[in-house]
Formats: structure tokens, sequence, C-alpha cells
């Protein structure tokens, strides 16, 4: 790979990554910037040619082993590193812009010409330069004016691309241009307030439910740098595809040990799941492939029952929902697995969704000073002399909702001891009573959760409180 003149070391490389390769390898899926502004999504196979489209094509082996963040320059197949651009600030002058007519006339060269001059192998700052001399009213335009011409015929005739670092921020604002219904309107400031709000921090314990093609699990990975655990509960019997952590480029080996994943059947205490026999018909194994393919099942099996009791045994620090489901009975359902002070984030692209979860849970026991945000975004163009906001914004990042979980009974205790209370009231009875007070114990709590009695004394709200955590 040739490298182009100019101080091309003053590329600041980013802090290494525990999580990810800091720099490209074959079967990376990277984000591009072409010269028109758009971002394409490719995935890098080693061998193999990248094209992309009118800005010309190239191997992929010259991407490998290079950082991310460095713009290229592509002549014939072959990259060239270019140096970053200096920003420049334009001076003004007494030029205006009203006696420009801007037509046909003021353009000698054609179409025909610019595409024959296109072919002949002429750089691409050749054949600006040569619209400008041949412009008419060049001269005329504007400091400003001239910038921008010179920007759009860049954009059109330029054979550059930038790797863009697969950062959290990078990657949630790709989706979020690209198709925000699939990231439920999640912005890159708004996924960095539920972060926040949720005090992720590597080494803590996290549970979450993500509708929105994973961008909250590949926040909370990220931030984790491979300490910690995560329990994600979707929908769906398989793990769960998450698009958007295909593009930040995960390491295997750190985010398994990290990462495990229930439907919502296994994460019910009651459910007891349907395990297909690990041991070979015959009793002996047939062949090679038989003795494997046992082996995966009872890896699996295993690892599901592990990640089961670790999430029935609690004392999570934190629950991040963006779900398309009703929030309230996600968080009744899991509320006794999280510790004491544990935080709890709701993110809704629909204000009356969070604004009536906080009124559900305003006044019962267990949950502390319920809010709903709003995030508020405005891009601002920042160059010498030029800075001004963007002309257009988005309308909505979606809307959060926060409560802490708090003990209101000052002699309660966590989750850990009432399960093990439990286990061993149920091994001093008899099988038969046992299964008679469960069920009355169910029926009474459903009882309870749908028709909830008013609160009166503090002595009924450590009950009710004690009768939810207990559930």
């Amino acid at each position: 790979m040739d490298v182009g003149e100019g101080p091309s070391h003053l590329h600041q490389a980013p802090a290494p990554s525990i999580t990810r390769e800091d720099t490209i390898q074959p079967g990376h899926t990277l984000l591009i910037r072409i010269p028109s502004g758009d971002i394409r999504s490719i995935k890098l196979e080693k061998d193999a040619t990248v094209n992309l489209g009118k800005f010309g094509s190239f191997y992929a082996n010259e991407l490998v082993g290079q950082p991310f963040g460095l713009t290229y320059e592509i002549i014939n197949k072959k990259l060239k590193v270019l140096p970053p651009r200096p920003m420049q600030e334009v001076e003004d002058t007494e030029a205006t812009n009203e006696l420009i007519n801007d037509g046909q006339a003021v353009q000698p060269l054609t179409v025909e010409e610019i595409e024959a001059l296109k072919k002949s192998g002429l750089h691409a700052s050749e054949i600006i330069q040569k619209q400008i001399e041949q412009h008419a009213n060049y001269s005329l335009k504007t400091e400003y004016s001239k910038e921008k011409y010179k920007k759009r015929k860049e954009m059109k005739y330029s054979k550059s691309f930038s790797v863009i670092e697969p950062t959290m921020h990078n990657v949630c604002e790709y989706w979020f241009n690209k198709d925000q219904n699939r990231l439920r309107d999640i912005r890159p400031d708004t996924l960095a307030q539920m972060i926040n709000l949720a005090s992720i921090r590597p080494g803590g314990r996290y549970i979450a439910v993500d509708d929105a093609s994973g961008v909250v699990v590949s926040a909370i990975l990220d931030r984790l740098g491979g300490q910690g655990r995560l329990i994600t509960i979707c929908d769906v019997d398989s793990p769960p595809a998450y698009p958007v952590m295909v593009q930040m480029n995960f390491r295997k080996e750190v985010i398994t040990p990290v990462m495990s994943s229930l439907n919502w059947a296994t994460a019910d205490e009651e459910y007891t799941p349907i395990i297909a026999s690990t041991e070979p018909p015959a009793g002996k194994f047939k062949s090679d492939g038989q003795r494997a393919r046992l082996n995966k099942r009872k890896v699996a099996s295993d690892a599901l029952m592990q990640t089961r009791e670790e999430l029935f045994s609690g004392e999570f620090d934190g629950l991040i929902i963006a779900s398309e489901y009703d929030p309230y009975s996600i968080i009744e359902k899991l509320y006794p697995y999280l510790a004491g002070s544990a935080s709890i984030v709701v993110h809704s692209p629909h204000v009356q969704v969070v604004a009536n979860l906080q009124s559900q849970l305003r006044d019962r026991p267990g949950y502390l000073g319920p809010t709903v945000t709003e995030g508020w975004l405005r891009q601002y163009q920042v160059l010498p002399g030029r800075t001004h906001p963007m002309m257009n914004a988005s309308g909505s990042g979606g809307f959060i909702f926060q409560v802490l979980k708090i003990y209101d009974d000052p002699t309660a205790s966590s989750v850990m001891v009432h399960r093990h209370r439990k286990k061993v009231k149920q091994s001093s009875e008899a099988p038969s009573t046992v299964t008679s007070q469960a069920r009355e114990g169910s029926t009474t709590l459903a009882t309870t959760e749908s028709t909830p009695a008013p609160v009166t004394a503090e002595s009924s709200s450590a009950d009710q409180d004690v009768e939810m955590r207990t559930s």
C-alpha cells in the first residue's frame, strides 16, 4: 500500500479496546463513508475485491492490518493513504452572488467531455481544475460559494473513502439514519442517556430486553469491556439475531462468557424445559458425528440450566428494556431478580407508554423516583467563520423512563434469602401439601397483582412489598 505525502502519522490511534480488534481483519463488517457522504456497510473477505460503484474498486487485502479511521484513495485497485485535511479559514471578500446567472452556458465542458477526461485517467483534482478554469462566473462567486462548489465536485468525481471506527456512537448513528424504526427511535444521544441512567459499568450484572435490533445489548457489552454478566431475554427459542452487533466486530472469545440468552418460557421458574436426551439410543456411539452432535447438545442444555439458575438467583444491578411488549408486565416479572438500588430503565418511541408506566409505579412500594425524560438533539456545523446549526434535525429520539428498586420494608432481605427459605420449607413438607399450597399461593398472588389493594399504613405497604418480591 502506498502512503501519500503529508503527516499521515498525525492520525491518533484510538485507545485499545478489549471487546474488539484494534485493526481491520478479514471477516470484519466495515462502515465506509464514500465521497457523497453516504455510509455503506461491507463485509471484508480475504482475497476478494470490494466494489464501490462509480467510486471505484480495490483489493480487500489492502485494508487488512490497517487501523480504523483512515482515508484512502483508489488508484488502479490499490489504496493510497491520504493525510488528514487541515481546517482552513476562508477569507471573506466583497464579492456577492447577486450578479451570477447559472445555466448551461457558464460551463462549456459537456458531460461527454468530462466522461472522456475520466476515462483517460485524469485525476479528480485536475478535472475539477479544468471545470473551474472554464467556468464563466466562478470569479464572481464569494469565497464561501467557491468552497461549496469545490466540495460538490469532489463528492462527484473523487475516488476515495474513509473507514469509520466502529464505536457505539458511529454504529448507532448509521442504523438510526438507515432505518430508525428498527432501532425503535433510539438515537446515539438517547442510547448514551440510557446507559448512564442504568449505571452500566465493567463488572456489573444486568438483564436486558432488547427488541431494537441489539443496539442496547451492543452498548452494554461495549461498556462492560469483557467484565461482568449480561442476560438477554427474547421471544425466540434460538439465540436472538442482533444485527447491530455485526458492525461492532466484537471478539467472540470475549463476548461469549459475558452474554447469555433466555426466552420468556425458560425465564419462568414454573416452566420445565424440554431437553432432548444426550445419550446414544443404543448405549454406544455409532459414529464420531453422532458423538459430536450429542456432546454439543449436552453443552447447550447445561448452559441453559446454568443461565436459568443464575437468573433465578437474582441480585442483578440493573434492568434495561427496549421492547414492543408492555413494560409494566416485564418489570413485574423480572423485579424479584433485581438487587436493592438497581436501576430500571425503559425506552419507548411513544410517550403514552412511559407516562402510563410512571402512573402505575408512582404509588407502588419498592419503586423510588419514577421519572420520564425526552432527549433533544441539534447538530451544528463547526467551521471557522461558518458555525451554524444544521437545517434538518431529528424529530424525537424516544422517551426514557427510569426508576430505582428499593426495599420498602426495613427488615427485608435480598431475593436469595427468600429463595433459601422457600426451598427449606418445601423440603420439610409433604409433596401433596406443597403442591396445594403453591397453587393457593399463586392464585392469591395473581389476584393481588391484578387488583392491588390501596396502601393505608406502613405495615400493609411492607407486607405487599414482601409478597411481591417473594413471587
